[in-house]
């Protein structure tokens, strides 16, 4: 054989060894984080000059730690100051970050250590006063860092004295509740108030200690590092990256069930997916508490103790690969305390259903017009399988859409209430389903480079009349579809003040393929950030400001900071030129000021939004006052207050619910329509929203819950939900009147 290949074919096996070696082997976080800073220099939308954020880095990382700043002194931060607070953009650089990171987090360690000993100490030994006209502060977030550790723990006395008293008064709240209807109570054989406060604090501790390794401490640092530059530029690990992936596809590998941590340390079975694993298996139970897990059955791993472990690191063990078996030490509920069984599950996918597209028609019965078929598709989120491609919200929608159309709707409100957004591919393509072809979206990149996105359908499925939900949460991709239908004046957008105020795109970057060569990249995580900013077709950005409905419902979380601006570094809102070819129909013919007018009356005369009022006023006051009293006397007499309010609200509500329910079975009737239904054609399935649905998930029952005598909405329809409906009546209504009178020209 010739030397040269002889030599090509030995350097070739080296380096195929090499690499695979290096895959083998756990990345470097001083090397990723070296990587990391190069690539949000080269990407993030906003070119900041990564050397002068190095105190910014630093603060975010501490906030991240100890945001109500009870942990860490004065003294620390000084010496974290002085130690990297000019450096640590630098440290990034040179590859060496990980020792600070794991300094500050050692010391942030110590402090929770200590401040839990002292918990456990104070605790034992029940000292405490409430008869004291002591007060502590709601927010401590512009407060003033303890100045050494005697201040902190003084502090920290308090704390843990609203911890008690706060759960002796919860506990006294749901007796009292039990004995006036004549029931159980549901925490009599709860453990004592100050077991289950230490309880709480061994959790904690036990996820600051023992749950975190060095991938931990590095995924949290060089994520503070990467929302230094905006809100929505993130490091994920390994692990996060996975899970996100699941939530995009709306479908996970596992066996099906909802957990919940309890506070004395087992991970409780909450939920069951109907046709999972767990389900079909049939042996684990709802409240079921598990106490181990061997994640390969009887493979070569061990049996894990997940006593106080946190719920997502319960999780991945729980999670695998399809086919394979996972064991869970499980104590049944209702059996003999300490008893235990295994129980060997085998993975499947798990289609969460609960979280796809749905849709329902409620049919307006008239007594002067003609009846009305509203159709109402919610869409949880822009989800799409990003591997694959079989799972898409726009396909899921069509289908739905379709059905709606078939079933000759008279007009169409699409929910995106709680949809932070996901796929853009999705929503542009949505877009279409309602409009005719045109710009959807301008995306801006760091070089001004403007692109516009269009529909891609020349004419639209749906052309009638069309109002949108949307609340804060409401966000990204839901305020481009809002947005694109509130310019087009194509849909009546109704819903809380504003949506979120996410106008950015951001895209994963896999850090690993940036790496060196021959460097180790197994669980070197992705860098999401942020490349673009998208606008309107008008040229508005929704960034900061969101989409302000055309009729504007008050809501709780007008009293409440959320919302993009609310966030850390934020990029701010600017507008650019029109989109070319934008042509919007004609602004009068939704009849918005005919609209606000009738609902501006409904809402006017409605008890429910009278309350919402009454409520986001006190919120508001109570945020300013920023403080909770420590003296019994007088939280018992705030809580007598509530009660007291609430109880008047029951009463007034009960009657007037009731007659509501009433009106409703007499003028609605209610079908809904899942992708199931859709799949498997046949009649429309009557049923009654204001029972709670499992038709996806089995739910455990929360007897603490139950004690509530809040009566449910009228028809399960909520003030914003049912005030939607109505506004969407009357556009159908205004629409019909306008066309017969020759006014429309669509």
């Amino acid at each position: 054989m010739n030397l040269s290949r002889i030599r090509s074919a030995a350097v070739a096996a080296l380096l195929t060894a090499s690499s695979q070696t290096a895959c083998a082997q756990q990345a470097d976080f001083d090397e990723v984080g070296r990587q990391m800073a190069i690539m949000l220099q080269n990407s993030h939308f906003a070119r900041l000059p990564f050397n002068e954020l190095s105190q910014r880095f630093l603060d975010d990382f501490i906030r991240d730690l100890d945001a109500g700043k009870v942990y860490f002194t004065q003294q620390d931060i000084d010496r974290f100051n002085r130690q990297y607070g000019e450096n640590l953009s630098a440290m990034l650089l040179q590859e060496n970050s990980m020792g600070a990171a794991i300094d500050i987090y050692s010391t942030f360690k110590k402090r929770v250590e200590a401040r839990v000993g002292e918990a456990k100490r104070l605790l034992a030994a029940g000292e405490f006063d409430f008869a004291k006209k002591e007060t502590l502060e709601r927010s401590r977030k512009d407060a003033a860092w303890p100045k050494d550790e005697a201040e902190a723990m003084t502090l920290w006395g308090l704390q843990i004295k609203e911890a008690l008293l706060s759960e002796i008064l919860r506990r006294d709240m749901i007796a009292e509740m039990a004995k006036k209807q004549g029931k159980e109570n549901p925490l009599k054989d709860d453990k004592d108030p100050k077991e289950k406060i230490a309880l709480r604090y061994e959790r904690f501790l036990h996820s600051v200690v023992q749950d975190v390794d060095d991938e931990d401490v590095a995924a949290m640092f060089l994520s503070a590092v990467a929302r230094s530059f905006d809100p929505h530029t993130d490091y994920m690990s390994t692990r996060e990256m996975d899970r996100f992936r699941d939530g995009m596809k709306n479908e996970l590998v596992g066996i099906g069930a909802l957990l919940q941590g309890e506070e004395d340390g087992a991970t409780k079975i909450m939920g069951i997916v109907v046709g999972g694993p767990a389900d079909k298996h049939g042996v684990l139970k709802l409240n079921d508490r598990v106490v181990a897990v061997d994640p390969d059955g009887d493979g070569p791993r061990e049996m894990v103790d997940i006593m106080f472990m946190k719920i997502d690191k319960v999780v991945d063990l729980i999670r695998g690969e399809q086919g394979t078996p996972v064991q869970l030490k499980a104590e049944p509920a209702g059996g003999p305390a300490g008893e235990t069984a295994l129980i060997t599950i085998t993975r499947d996918k798990v289609a969460l259903k609960d979280e796809q597209a749905s849709a329902e028609i409620i049919q307006m019965k008239s007594v002067d017009g003609e009846d009305k078929r509203i159709g109402i598709i919610t869409l949880p989120s822009f989800y799409a399988d990003f591997d694959e491609g079989k799972t898409r919200c726009s396909v899921d929608v069509e289908r739905l859409l379709e059905r709606l159309k078939e079933e000759g709707i008279d007009g169409l409100m699409l929910d995106l209430r709680n949809n932070g957004g996901g796929a853009l591919e999705e929503v542009r393509r949505m877009t279409g389903f309602f409009t005719r072809r045109g710009p959807v979206v301008q995306v801006k990149n760091t070089f001004g480079e403007i692109q516009v996105k269009e529909s891609d359908r020349q004419e639209p499925i749906y052309d009638g009349p069309m109002v949108v939900l949307t609340d804060k949460s409401s966000a990204s991709a839901s305020e481009i579809l809002a947005g694109a239908l509130q310019d087009n004046n194509r849909a009546v957008i109704v819903g809380e003040s504003s949506t979120f105020g996410k106008g950015t795109v951001q895209q994963p970057m896999d850090i690993g393929r940036m790496l060196p060569f021959f460097k180790a990249r197994n669980k070197a995580g992705t860098l999401k950030v942020t490349i673009q900013k998208f606008y309107r077709p008008s040229g508005s950005s929704t960034q900061n400001q969101g989409v302000v409905p055309d009729v504007v419902l008050t809501s709780l979380a007008d009293a409440l900071e959320i919302g993009e601006a609310f966030l850390d570094h934020p990029l701010d809102h600017d507008m650019i030129r029109k989109a070319p070819d934008f042509a919007p129909l004609k602004r009068d013919q939704l009849f918005v000021p005919r609209l606000k007018e009738l609902s501006t009356a409904r809402v006017g005369a409605s008890k429910d939004f009278a309350y919402v009022i009454e409520d986001v006023t006190k919120t508001k006051a109570r945020i300013r006052e920023n403080k909770v009293s420590l003296n019994l006397e007088e939280r018992k007499k705030e809580l007598e207050e509530i009660e007291l309010e609430q109880r008047q609200r029951n009463e007034e509500r009960k009657a007037r619910f009731a007659a509501a329910e009433k009106e409703d079975k007499a003028k609605l009737s209610f079908f809904k329509l899942t992708l199931d239904d859709v799949e498997k054609g046949g009649d429309l399935r009557p049923f009654d929203p204001s029972k709670e649905n499992e038709e996806f998930m089995r739910r455990a029952k929360d007897e603490t819950a139950e004690l509530d005598e809040t009566p449910p909405w009228p028809s399960g329809l909520d003030p914003h939900e049912r005030e939607a409906i109505m506004i969407l009546g009357d556009l159908v209504e205004i629409t019909r009147n306008a066309r017969m009178a020759g006014l429309l020209d669509r």
